[in-house]
C-alpha cells in the first residue's frame, strides 16, 4: 500500500484577511459612489434635505418642498442622453416617496408626490408604475417632463391596454393617449403617435390630431406597416390612411389606397368626387395601369377623354413615341439576339440541320414575338408570313401565327387587319393561331366595337379542338381582368361541354379565371366546382386538370379568408387532386399579402417525404390477396400524385412573400434549403418560384443560383432554371444575363429541348427591346396588378409539367405572359394631354419611412429628359420647379401643371 502524502493547506494570516476585507469594502463603496464633484455633492445633499423635510410632520412645508423637487427634476429632463443627476440621487428614496404618497391626504401635495414617483419609476421600475402614478398625479401638461418620459408612458399604455379589461380604466388610458398623440405630432414623432394609436386600436385619433404638414408622413408610415400586420388590422391601417388623404383632398393618393383595398365602389366614389378635371385624368391613367374600367354617365367631351384614357386607347401611340425617342423602332431578328457569330464553335456546326429544325424555328417565332412586342414591325412575319409559318410543324404553326399578335400588341386598329388574312387559311393550326393573335392584340385595351368578342365568339364551340383552344385562350387574354358576363357566358359552356377534351376544359377554365380575376365571380366558381365533381379520376390525373383549381384561385386572388367556402367545397374530391387543389386556391387567396402563417403551412407541406410511405404500401399490398391489392392501389395516392401539392406549395411561398422585401429575402434563403433537401419535385419548382419572387429584377444572387441549376442532372430542373433566368431578366437587356445565356446556348447546343428553353429565355431578356416589364408591382411597388399575377401564375403552373405541356405540343400556353406585359416608362403630359418633355432625376429609391424632415427619396441619380425608362427599384422626381406633378409617384403616364409660384430667372 502506498503511503498517503499529507497535503499542506496554506493558512492565511488573520491580519491579511482583515486587510483584504477592508480593501474589498472600500472597492464596493467606490463602485457604489464614485467621487462626486462639489456641485453634485451639493445637489445630492439638497435633495436629501427635501426628502427629509417631506418625512417630517410639517404639512405646510410639503407643497413648497415638492415644488422645489419638481423644479430640480424638470430642469434636467428636457433633454435626456443619460439618467439625469436628480433622478440618480433620488433613486434610494423611491420607496420612501411611494410610502409618503400613500400617507398624504388627498390634495395637491398627494398629486405632486405621484408626479415625482411617476418620473422616478421611468428609470427604475418595471411594474408599469410610471403609468400608475401618472394617472394619480396632477395631470399637468404631458410634455413638461420631457420627450423620453412621454415615450416611456406610450410603451406602458400599450402593455397595460393588452392586459386590461376594465372599461373605466381603458377610458382613462384612452384619455391619456389623447394627450400623448398630439404631443408626438407636434414634435416630429409621427411614427410613435401611429404606434400608440395602433396598439390601443384607436386609429381615428390620428385623423383628429394630424395637420397638413404631418399627414403625408403619417400616411406613409401607416401604409408601410400594412405588410407587417395581420388581418383585419392591415385593412384598418389602409382605411385610416384613406381617411387622411380624403380629409386633405389628396385624390390620387386616396385612389391608390382604394385600389389596394380592391374596393370598386370606393374607387368609383373617390374618382367621381374629384372636382378637378386634370386630376381626374391623372386618376384615369392610374386606373388603366391597374386595368380597372369605370362606366361613366353622360357623353360630354370630358367623359369621352376619361374613357379614352381608361380603355388604354392611346397606349400604342405613346409606346411607339417612346421607341422613336430611344431610336429602337428598327425591328430585330432572332439572330440579333442569339449573337451566334460570337460563339466559339467551328463553322461546320453552322446553319445545317440543327438550326433549321422545327423546334428551333418555333423558338425563333417566340423570340421574334417577344423582342419586337408592341413595335408593330418584324422581319419574319410581316415580309413573308406564309413562308415562315410553314417552317413550323403542327401546333408550332399555331404559336408562330399567334406571335404576330404579340408584335402588333395594343394596336387594335392597325393590327387586326394584318391578322385577318390568316383566319382564312386552309391549315387549321394557322387559323387557330390567328384567333389567338386577335385576342393578344386586344390585351389590356378596350374598344366599343369589341372586335375580339365578335371574331372569337363564333369559334369557342367549334367542332375542332385546336380552333377551340385558339378561341378560348384568345378570349381569356383579351378580356383579362374585365369580369364581363357576356364573355364568360360564352366560355362557361365550353368547360362543361362533354365534347371538350381535358386540354380545352383546362384552358377554358383558365381563360375564365383570367377574366374574373379577383372578382369572386359566383357563376365561374360554381361551374368549375361542378365540372370537378363530374370529371372521372382519370380525367383529373390529366396534366391540364391543374388549370381548374388555378382558375378557382384566380377568382379569389388576394381575397384572403374570402376563399374559405371554395376550399371547403373542394373537400369532396378524391385525395391526390384534393390536396393540390386546396393548396392552389389558398395560395392565390393570400397572393402578395406576406402572410407568415400561410408560408409556415406551405413549408410544412414541403418538409414531408413520401418515399417511406410508398415502400410500406408495397409491403402491405404484397401481404394481401390480389383483389384487395388492386383496390388498395386504386385508393393509395402515389408519391408522384401527392408531390403535385408540394410543387404548388413552393410556388405559393413565392406568391405570398413577393409583396415585401424582407419576406422575399427570407423566401430566397428558404428556397436554398429546399433545393438541397427537398424532394425532386420541389427542386423542379424552386427555379419557378425564384422567377416569381423577382420577375424583371435580375438580382445577382438569384441569377447565380439559377445559373447553377441550369446545368442540373435532372432535365426538368434545368429546363425550369433556364426559363426562370428569362423571367428574372425579362425586359431588362441585362448584359450579365445575356452573356450567361449565350454560354448556355453553346453548352446545350446538341440538346434541342434545353436549347429551346435558352432561346425562350434570350427572347424574354430582350422583351420589347428592353422597354417592357413582367413585374406585377407598380406605383412605387405598392400596388399589385391582379392581371399581371394571373398571367405569371398561368405560365408558371404550366411549367410544373414542363415536359407534358411546354415541350410537348402546348407551348402556346406561354402567351399567357402577355397579360403581365407592361411598358416600364415614364411619359409626361401637359393638362391638354400633349407630350411635355421635362428634365427628371432617376435613381435608386430610398426608404424614407419614419425619417424626420424632408429626406432625399432617391440616391445615385442621373438626369434625363422624359420619356424615360424606369428599372426595377428606381424612382423618378422632377428636376425642375416649373411644373408640379398631379401625382406624387412619377411612373407610367403623369400629367404636369404649371407651378403658379415659379419665376424663371
Amino acid at each position: 500500500m502506498k503511503e498517503k502524502v499529507p497535503v499542506k493547506v496554506p493558512v492565511e494570516d488573520p491580519k491579511d484577511t482583515k486587510d483584504k476585507k477592508e480593501k474589498e469594502g472600500k472597492k464596493i463603496e467606490e463602485e457604489k459612489e464614485p467621487d462626486l464633484s462639489d456641485e453634485d455633492k451639493a445637489l445630492q445633499d439638497e435633495l436629501n434635505t427635501y426628502v427629509q423635510i417631506l418625512t417630517e410632520d410639517k404639512a405646510e412645508l410639503y407643497l413648497p418642498t415638492l415644488n422645489q423637487l419638481r423644479v430640480k427634476i424638470r430642469a434636467s429632463t428636457t433633454s435626456m442622453t443619460s439618467v439625469p443627476k436628480p433622478l440618480k440621487f433620488l433613486r434610494p428614496h423611491f420607496d420612501t416617496l411611494k410610502r409618503l404618497h400613500e400617507e398624504y391626504p388627498p390634495g395637491e401635495a398627494k398629486e405632486y408626490a405621484a408626479d415625482i414617483v411617476s418620473i422616478l419609476a421611468m428609470t427604475m421600475s418595471e411594474k408599469r408604475e410610471c403609468l400608475k402614478y401618472r394617472l394619480l398625479g396632477s395631470q399637468e401638461e404631458i410634455g413638461s417632463w420631457g420627450h423620453e418620459y412621454v415615450r416611456h408612458l406610450s410603451g406602458e399604455i400599450a402593455l397595460e391596454w393588452g392586459s386590461c379589461e376594465d372599461p373605466a380604466h381603458q377610458s382613462k388610458l384612452e384619455q391619456l393617449a389623447g394627450h400623448i398623440i398630439p404631443y408626438h405630432m407636434k414634435h416630429n414623432a409621427e411614427a410613435d403617435a401611429c404606434d400608440l394609436a395602433m396598439e390601443i386600436e384607436k386609429l381615428d385619433m390620428l385623423g383628429t390630431h394630424v395637420d397638413e404638414d404631418a399627414f403625408p408622413r403619417v400616411a406613409l408610415y401607416l401604409t408601410s406597416c400594412v405588410a407587417y400586420v395581420s388581418e383585419p388590422e392591415n385593412t384598418n391601417l389602409l382605411k385610416c390612411a384613406l381617411q387622411l388623404f380624403r380629409k386633405f383632398n389628396r385624390y390620387p393618393e386616396a385612389l391608390k389606397i382604394a385600389m389596394q383595398l380592391n374596393d370598386i365602389t370606393l374607387i368609383e366614389e373617390i374618382f367621381l368626387a374629384c372636382p378637378d378635371s386634370s386630376v381626374q385624368k391623372q386618376m384615369a391613367y392610374m386606373l388603366n395601369r391597374q386595368q380597372i374600367y369605370l362606366e361613366l354617365d353622360g357623353d360630354g367631351d370630358a367623359n369621352a377623354e376619361l374613357v379614352d384614357i381608361m380603355t388604354n386607347a392611346h397606349l400604342n401611340n405613346h409606346f411607339l413615341a417612346l421607341g422613336r425617342e430611344l431610336d429602337i423602332l428598327e425591328p430585330k431578328t432572332p439572330d440579333d439576339i442569339y449573337k451566334t457569330h460570337l460563339d466559339n464553335t467551328r463553322p461546320s456546326f453552322g446553319a445545317s440541320g440543327s438550326v433549321d429544325s422545327a423546334k428551333q424555328n418555333l423558338a425563333s417565332s417566340f423570340v421574334n414575338g417577344f423582342v419586337n412586342a408592341a413595335f408593330g414591325q418584324d422581319k419574319l412575319l410581316m415580309e413573308d408570313g406564309q413562308k415562315w409559318l410553314y417552317k413550323n410543324r403542327d401546333s408550332g404553326m399555331l404559336s408562330a401565327t399567334a406571335s404576330l399578335g404579340l408584335i402588333l400588341l395594343w394596336d387594335i386598329d392597325g393590327g387586326l387587319g394584318q391578322i385577318d388574312k390568316y383566319l382564312y387559311s386552309s391549315e387549321e393550326n394557322i387559323k387557330a393561331g390567328g384567333l389567338l393573335a386577335c385576342g393578344i392584340v386586344n390585351c389590356g385595351v378596350r374598344s366599343d366595337c369589341d372586335p375580339a368578342l365578335a371574331l372569337l365568339g363564333d369559334y369557342v364551340q367549334h367542332s375542332s379542338m385546336v380552333m377551340r383552344i385558339g378561341a378560348v385562350m384568345g378570349m381569356g387574354i383579351a378580356y383579362a381582368g374585365t369580369d364581363r358576363d357576356n364573355v364568360l357566358s360564352l366560355l362557361l359552356p365550353v368547360i362543361s361541354d362533354p365534347k371538350s377534351n381535358m386540354e380545352v376544359v383546362g384552358l377554358s377554365a383558365l381563360a375564365c379565371g383570367l377574366i374574373a380575376v379577383g372578382s369572386c365571380n359566383d357563376s365561374v366558381t360554381s361551374s368549375i366546382i361542378q365540372v370537378l365533381h363530374e370529371k372521372s379520376e382519370t380525367d383529373l390525373k390529366d396534366t391540364f386538370a391543374r388549370f381548374l383549381p388555378l382558375a378557382l384561385g384566380l377568382c379569389y386572388l388576394g381575397k384572403q379568408d374570402g376563399a374559405d367556402a371554395i376550399i371547403a367545397a373542394l373537400e369532396v374530391l378524391n385525395e391526390p387532386f384534393k390536396s393540390m387543389a386546396k393548396t392552389m386556391v389558398d395560395i392565390c387567396a393570400y397572393a402578395g399579402t406576406g402572410n407568415v402563417l400561410k408560408v409556415q403551412q406551405l413549408l410544412h407541406i414541403c418538409s414531408e417525404h413520401y418515399e417511406t410511405t410508398e415502400k410500406d404500401e408495397k409491403k402491405e399490398d404484397g401481404k394481401k390477396d390480389k383483389k384487395e391489392g388492386d383496390k388498395a392501389e386504386e385508393k393509395a395516392p402515389t408519391r408522384i400524385d401527392l408531390s403535385s401539392q408540394q410543387a404548388v406549395a413552393v410556388l405559393g411561398i413565392a406568391l405570398i412573400s413577393m409583396g415585401e422585401e424582407i419576406g422575399s429575402e427570407m423566401a430566397f434563403r428558404t428556397f436554398g434549403h429546399l433545393l438541397r433537401y427537398g424532394e425532386p419535385v420541389i427542386k423542379r419548382s424552386v427555379p419557378l418560384a425564384l422567377a416569381l419572387i423577382s420577375a424583371s429584377n435580375p438580382k445577382l444572387n438569384i441569377l447565380e443560383t439559377l445559373s447553377k441549376f441550369s446545368h442540373d442532372s435532372d432535365a426538368e430542373v434545368a429546363y425550369n432554371a433556364i426559363f426562370a433566368l428569362g423571367l428574372v431578366g425579362a425586359g431588362t437587356n441585362n448584359a450579365r444575363l445575356a452573356a450567361m445565356l449565350r454560354q448556355l446556348a453553346q453548352y446545350h447546343a446538341k440538346d434541342p429541348n434545353n436549347l429551346f428553353m435558352v432561346r425562350l429565355a434570350q427572347g424574354l431578356a430582350h422583351l420589347g427591346k428592353g422597354t417592357l416589364t413582367l413585374c406585377p408591382y407598380h406605383h412605387d411597388r405598392q400596388l399589385l396588378s391582379p392581371v399581371c399575377v394571373a398571367g405569371l401564375m398561368a405560365t408558371l403552373v404550366a411549367f410544373l409539367d414542363v415536359k407534358g405541356i411546354i415541350l410537348k405540343n402546348s407551348h402556346y400556353v406561354l402567351y399567357n405572359l402577355v397579360a403581365a406585359m407592361q411598358p416600364r416608362m415614364l411619359v409626361t403630359f401637359d393638362e391638354d394631354l400633349q407630350p411635355l418633355p421635362v428634365p427628371v432625376r432617376v435613381g435608386q429609391a430610398v426608404d424614407v419611412v419614419g425619417q424626420a424632415g424632408k429626406p432625399k427619396t432617391i440616391t445615385g441619380f442621373q438626369t434625363h429628359t422624359t420619356p424615360v425608362l424606369l428599372a426595377h427599384g428606381e424612382r423618378a422626381e422632377l428636376a425642375t420647379e416649373e411644373y408640379l406633378p398631379l401625382t406624387p409617384v412619377l411612373e407610367g403616364f403623369v400629367i404636369l401643371r404649371k407651378n403658379p409660384n415659379y419665376s424663371a430667372l
